[in-house]
C-alpha cells in the first residue's frame, strides 16, 4: 500500500526526474530574465488564472499559478475550487512538458524536459493539500475529473504555448497522464508514463504474485520471506518496538483500529517495499530470520521497507485521498502471502479503505480503469512506457498499441526507472521517438 517508506498499497511517487527545482528566487530578486521573456500579461488574461508569485529558476521565469476549476465539471453550479499548478517559462514556441505527479505539488525537472530543452507544467491533483474545496465531496474525486482539471489548463496555456505537448509523470503521476490522454487525446501530442501501474482487473492479481516468485534470486526472495514471517512470529517483542517507535514520532492507529493491526498491515508490505525503493544489491545486507535478535531483526526492517501506516499520514490532509481513489477506482494488490496464512491475525486487512478514516472509504467499480486499459492497448497513438524489471508496481502495466508507441523495460531497475536507466539502444531509439514527437528530429 506504501508511503512514508513508500508502501505497497501506495503507488507511490518515486521521483523520475532529473533534477529538482530548488534555489528559486523571491520574485523581488527576479532579473536574470528579460522583459520579453515575462509573459505575465499574456497570463493575467486567462479567465480564472492567478498568478500566485515568479521566481527565477535557471534564467528562466517560474510562476506559482492558480485555476478556478469546477469541483464537479458535469455540474458547474456545485462550486469550484483553486488548482495550484506552476509554470516553467523558456520560450512559447519550444516544447511543453506537461507534468503530473498524481499528489501534492511536485517541482521536480522532469527527464523529457531536459532531453527536450522544454517549457514545463506541474499540476498538483484535485483535492490534495491546497488543490481542494472548503468542502470536499469525495466523490468528485474521480480519473475523469482529475482529467478534466488538465484539459482545463491545456486548453488555458495553448493560448500561449504554440508548440508541441508531451504528457509525463511517474507512478500515480503517470497514470493519472494516462487518464487525460483517455479521455481527452487531442490535447497532448504524445505521453511518456513512467512505472504506470495498471490494475486493469482488480480481481486478478497473478501479475504481482506471479512478480514476487521470479523477482531477484531465489536465495534473496528466501531470505525476505522469512524475515517478514518472523516478524509476525515474534509479533509481541515486534510490537512493543513498534509501538516505541510510533511514540516517538507521535503516531496513533485510529483508522487501522489498533497499533496491532497497523504493525501487521506494516508487516504484510514489507517485501514490496523492499523491492520497490531498493535493489538486489541490498539482499546481503538481510538477517538470517532464525539467528537475529529482536534488535537486528527490527532495526535491518524499519531501514528496509517497513512503513509505519498512521492516521498522520492518511488522512484527507495527507495520502489519504490517493487511497480513496484506490478504494474507488484504481484498484490494489490483495496478495495472498501463503507463507504468512497462519501467524496472520487480521486476514482482511490488506485493502486501501483499512487506512482511511470511515469518511472516507467507499465501494470499488473499476470500469473506468479497464475500459482505459483497452483504449490504451487498441487506439492509444504516440505513448510510451517505461517501467523497471524489478519494480513490483511494473509488474501489472500497460501494453500500447501498435500507433507509434513504445514500453520499454529498464534492466534491474525499481520503481525509480527511468529512460537514462535503459539498455544504450534502448535509450538512443526511446530519446529519438520523444524528440521526433516533440517535432525536433
Amino acid at each position: 500500500m506504501r508511503s512514508k517508506a513508500l508502501p505497497a498499497l501506495m503507488c507511490a511517487a518515486l521521483i523520475s526526474g532529473t533534477a529538482v527545482l530548488t534555489g528559486a528566487s523571491p520574485a523581488s530578486a527576479v532579473s536574470a530574465y528579460s522583459a520579453s521573456d515575462d509573459i505575465s500579461e499574456q497570463l493575467a488574461l486567462i479567465p480564472g488564472l492567478s498568478v500566485v508569485s515568479v521566481a527565477d529558476k535557471g534564467g528562466f521565469p517560474y510562476y506559482t499559478l492558480t485555476l478556478t476549476q469546477p469541483i464537479d465539471h458535469r455540474h458547474p453550479g456545485k462550486g469550484t475550487f483553486q488548482q495550484r499548478f506552476t509554470l516553467w517559462h523558456k520560450a512559447a514556441a519550444k516544447p511543453m512538458v506537461l507534468y503530473t505527479g498524481g499528489y501534492t505539488l511536485a517541482t521536480s525537472t522532469r527527464e523529457i524536459t531536459t532531453l527536450l530543452d522544454s517549457n514545463q507544467v506541474s499540476v498538483e491533483h484535485r483535492f490534495f493539500a491546497e488543490s481542494r474545496p472548503a468542502a470536499v465531496d469525495w466523490k468528485d474525486l474521480t480519473v475523469w475529473q482529475e482529467a478534466s482539471d488538465e484539459h482545463a489548463i491545456v486548453q488555458a496555456l495553448k493560448s500561449i504555448y504554440t508548440g508541441k505537448w508531451l504528457g509525463t509523470g511517474a507512478s500515480k503521476g503517470g497514470m493519472t497522464q494516462v487518464y487525460h490522454e483517455r479521455y481527452y487525446p487531442h490535447d497532448l501530442d504524445a505521453v511518456v508514463a513512467y512505472v504506470a501501474p495498471n490494475d486493469a482487473n482488480n480481481k486478478d492479481d497473478s501479475g504481482y504474485e506471479k512478480f514476487f516468485k521470479t523477482v531477484g534470486t531465489q536465495e534473496c526472495r528466501d531470505a525476505l520471506d522469512a524475515v517478514q514471517r518472523e516478524m509476525l512470529v515474534r509479533r509481541p517483542a515486534m510490537l512493543q518496538r513498534f509501538e516505541a517507535t510510533s511514540a516517538e514520532q507521535g503516531l496513533t492507529f485510529q483508522y487501522l483500529g489498533s497499533a496491532d493491526r497497523a504493525f501487521e498491515f506494516s508487516v504484510l508490505d514489507q517485501v514490496w517495499n523492499f523491492w520497490q525503493s531498493g535493489s538486489a544489491a541490498n539482499c546481503p545486507t538481510i538477517p538470517d530470520a532464525a539467528t537475529a535478535t529482536d534488535d537486528e531483526l527490527y532495526t535491518w526492517s524499519l531501514g528496509h521497507g517497513l512503513s509505519i501506516y498512521s492516521d498522520q499520514g492518511n488522512g484527507a490532509e495527507g495520502t489519504g485521498p490517493y487511497y480513496r481513489q484506490a478504494a474507488a477506482q484504481l484498484g490494489w494488490a490483495d496478495l495472498k502471502f501463503k507463507h504468512l496464512k497462519d501467524v496472520r491475525h487480521y486476514p482482511d486487512i490488506y485493502q486501501p479503505n483499512s487506512v482511511l478514516p470511515a469518511s472516507m472509504r467507499t465501494s470499488y467499480d473499476g470500469q473506468a480503469i479497464s475500459s482505459t486499459d483497452r483504449w490504451v492497448s487498441t487506439r492509444g497513438e504516440r505513448m510510451m512506457f517505461i517501467y523497471g524489471q524489478n519494480d513490483p508496481w511494473s509488474a501489472e502495466r500497460f501494453k500500447p498499441s501498435k500507433h507509434d508507441s513504445r514500453l520499454y523495460e529498464a534492466p534491474g531497475s525499481n520503481h525509480g526507472a527511468l529512460i537514462s536507466k535503459l539498455t544504450p539502444a534502448d535509450r538512443a531509439a526511446a530519446e529519438a521517438t520523444v524528440k521526433r514527437w516533440a517535432g525536433q528530429q
